[in-house]
């Protein structure tokens, strides 16, 4: 079928063949099944490598940090940019970038070019999440992106729930270099999956790139995130965090002056004005919160209680393995009652760090371990496919890469808060934060105007009109 731009908000900017489709979908799920692994496989793999590797043992948690602060400060800029090339060669060329950078890791001469190398693959793999976006909206109509981002789900819950069993196996087999290689020889079968495809490239947009702000937002999110990361590792003293979230106060400070002399700033504020949008992103963050904070604290909760470290692994299953197999139920499901759903799933969660705070019985810890599991397996995916329903096609990547960030932000900010609130009164009292959060989550996204459901919405018009390329 021919390749072109066509005009209506509620169709795909490019059309493609059934089978092209199905491609760009696949390669896109393909990268996915990268991420977990890639954070819990170098979480997994720090001791080992801070051992094996000559270099100052402070460095080892870098290995994760730079990989997540750069990741973070890239995806945005990697939106903008995703929606103004080659979609797919653009995604294609992340990919290879995080091959790359994982078998150089495994041979990394030491901890500093470990590092080195572990944040050139944070942007890599923001060029591939906001690649992977920016080219499965560009073909899918709204009225799919729902279902699609219920395989997302699927992908990244499965990862997820099976991430660290992976990481450890490789460890068992070849040591932790294996740990950065198949993630990143998984990467470059997903580069190969877009050999044919069409390069998905729009128009150029009228206005000029805002490079300044794109800058100052990567420096400020980058500083913000490995402040909060150091902050409850205890790698570094205190007034290292606190230097760099003075860094990126600068920044943010910069960005705001900048943004406000600009025709077209890097930040789509236009999309954080849709309520739903906005709406579904705090929610997503929140139960992304929900769960790291989870995973922390169930097994301590659980610890020296009940059937010894037996018991935290089956807490951990409760808590991961809905995620696995019911995101497919979920997408289908959210098709008419996807606000309630999540704003049910966010309720759940609040009650039952509640209830933890009066109880610690192992009866209660296993039921809260799986009501929660099942909140997340239920809601997995689905913010993301409501939300990006309001996204015009031709800035696929930018929403994407928008609903990206807040949600790791707000994620970022749970855990640092419920790991000081740890620290304080315990792990309980930890949870009762991601709760809380969970609380206001829900209650904006009740009072939320938007309709969640099927039908035609109200969405955002684009930046620019320009026309197709071609491939």
């Amino acid at each position: 079928m021919a390749l072109g731009l066509l005009p209506s908000r509620s169709a795909p900017l490019f059309t493609l063949s059934v089978r092209r489709r199905r491609r760009v979908l696949a390669a896109a799920l393909l990268s996915d099944a990268v991420f977990p692994l890639a954070i819990t496989g170098a979480t997994a793999a720090v001791p080992e490598a801070t051992d094996g590797l000559p270099g100052p043992a402070a460095l080892g948690p870098w290995t994760v940090l730079a990989y997540n602060g750069l990741f973070a400060a890239a995806l945005l800029l990697a939106g903008a940019t995703a929606d103004r090339t080659a979609r797919t060669r653009f995604f294609a060329a992340g990919n290879l970038v995080v091959a790359a950078t994982g078998l150089l890791s495994a041979l990394a001469p030491g901890l500093p070019a470990l590092v080195a190398l572990r944040a050139v693959a944070g942007v890599g793999a923001a060029m591939c999440a906001a690649g992977g976006s920016s080219m499965v909206l560009a073909v899918h109509p709204p009225g799919e992106r729902r279902r699609v981002y219920g395989y997302v789900g699927a992908v990244l819950g499965g990862g997820l729930a099976l991430g660290p069993v992976v990481a450890q196996g490789l460890m068992a087999v070849g040591g932790w270099p294996l740990v950065f290689v198949v993630p990143g020889a998984v990467a470059a079968l997903a580069a190969l999956a877009t050999l044919g495809l069409p390069g998905l490239r729009g128009g150029e947009p009228a206005e000029g790139f805002d490079r300044a702000g794109a800058v100052l937002f990567g420096l400020a999110v980058a500083a913000a995130v490995t402040a909060f990361g150091l902050g409850f590792g205890g790698a570094v003293p205190w007034w290292g965090p606190v230097c760099l979230l003075l860094a990126a106060t600068a920044c943010a400070t910069a960005l705001v002056r900048v943004e406000r002399r600009v025709p077209a700033p890097v930040i789509p504020l236009d999309l954080l004005r849709i309520p739903a949008y906005r709406a579904y992103a705090v929610a997503t963050g929140a139960l992304m919160g929900m769960l790291v904070v989870g995973l922390t604290v169930f097994p301590r909760l659980v610890a020296g209680r009940v059937l010894g470290p037996g018991g935290a692994a089956v807490v951990l299953s409760l808590l991961t393995v809905p995620s696995t197999v019911l995101p497919l139920f979920a997408a289908r499901l959210a098709r008419r009652r996807a606000r309630p759903l999540v704003t049910g799933a966010l309720t759940v969660c609040a009650v039952t760090a509640a209830v933890l705070q009066v109880t610690d019985r192992p009866a209660a810890l296993f039921a809260a371990a799986g009501t929660v599991g099942l909140c997340l397996g239920l809601t997995e995916g689905v913010p993301d496919g409501q939300a990006l329903a309001h996204v015009p096609a031709e800035r696929g990547g930018a929403g994407a890469a928008l609903f990206g960030t807040a949600r790791m932000s707000l994620e970022t900010l749970t855990l640092s808060a419920a790991a000081g609130v740890t620290t304080t009164l315990g792990p309980a009292a930890g949870l009762a934060v991601a709760g809380t959060v969970c609380l206001t989550a829900a209650l904006l996204l009740h009072r939320s105007t938007r309709p969640a459901g099927p039908g035609p919405v109200p969405r955002v018009p684009a930046r620019s009109a320009g026309e197709a390329g071609g491939r």
